[in-house]
């Protein structure tokens, strides 16, 4: 039996200037769960982990319903990772008192008991000799360290929810491993979900449970990491996959997703993606698809059930051409 959600998003939309960058887009989160959310930039998948947070950007308008609302508890029942550690710290405050002060915050604790949490959070995140790497500034950490710092001060306070944008993205191979095993680690400990913000298909494979895959704004696929990324139902999808070195044929150039995906304000009619698409036809073109049930997922594709396995070879006369 699924534990109940711990968030349910509906109809999530978001907008700038009246121009919707976030279409419809419906999704739960259960507890202990990582949902990985993916796909190519500008695809929305930072605003509607943001919007989860109450941290969207002053210009924009949100509707749809997320329930519970955990933005007013912010740090408490929901927190955030960030792509960009050293923009998150202070540059001019002591790591440990960044953290002393997020416990303070919503505990109440006194500044010698926060303290002391703090040297704790970091010495879970595996930060040695951490009495005293709390005391030093942001730029005085490497950037593995300062990503394990926000990780501390994102689950101090033992969250229900932890949103992770991009959190690896300026990592080489092994900081990334290190820094997603840490961020696994603490979210066992706490008992939180995790929202994993990622354009990595990689990170998708080893980490997540569920995967949410967007594009121009919109619910693509969603369902089980593992049956969505071994048997992909969306072409869009598909695309992401057939792009992995792992998954190109021998002896032949990756493939790769023709085109650009459309601005907000410039989306052709019917399905967003169809002008890249090898299976587009007709109906494409003249009706978006709604998500609908299919093994066990949801599917946005009128063509689903025409996407070959293995995924590369729906575009295997699509070679990679070098800029």
């Amino acid at each position: 039996m699924k534990p109940d959600p711990l968030l349910t998003v509906r109809d999530l939309r978001v907008a700038f200037r009246g121009v919707e960058v976030v279409r419809g887009v419906s999704f739960e989160v259960r507890r202990g769960e990582v949902l990985a959310v993916v796909g190519e930039s500008g695809a929305g998948k930072s605003l509607t982990a943001r919007a989860l947070l109450g941290m969207l950007p002053a210009e924009a308008t949100a509707g749809g319903t997320v329930r519970p609302d955990l933005s007013s508890e912010r740090g408490r029942r929901i927190s955030l990772v960030p792509q960009d550690a050293l923009s998150a710290l202070s540059p001019v405050h002591p790591v440990g008192d960044q953290l002393a002060a997020a416990v303070r915050s919503v505990r109440g604790v006194g500044r010698k008991e926060a303290r002391a949490l703090a040297v704790s959070a970091l010495e879970r995140v595996g930060i040695a000799d951490a009495a005293r790497k709390a005391r030093a500034f942001p730029h005085e950490y490497s950037g593995g360290m300062r990503q394990r710092a926000v990780i501390a001060m994102a689950t101090i306070n033992e969250p229900d929810v932890v949103v992770a944008d991009e959190p690896t993205t300026a990592l080489d191979e092994d900081h990334r491993d290190q820094v997603l095993r840490v961020l696994g680690e603490r979210r066992e400990a706490v008992g939180a979900a995790l929202v994993l913000v990622t354009h990595d298909m990689d990170v998708v494979r080893e980490h997540a449970d569920r995967v949410l895959v967007m594009y121009a704004g919109r619910l693509t696929e969603l369902g089980p990491a593992k049956a969505v990324l071994g048997r992909p139902r969306a072409p869009y999808t598909a695309g992401l996959l057939a792009s992995l070195p792992r998954h190109a044929p021998a002896g032949r150039r990756l493939p790769t997703l023709r085109g650009t995906p459309p601005a907000p304000g410039a989306l052709p009619p019917g399905c967003a993606f169809a002008p890249r698409c090898p299976l587009a036809a007709d109906d494409c073109h003249a009706a978006e698809p709604e998500p609908q049930a299919v093994e066990g997922r949801l599917v946005a594709c009128h063509r689903w059930a025409e996407v070959p396995h293995p995924a590369a070879e729906l575009f295997r006369e699509q070679p990679y051409v070098a800029s």
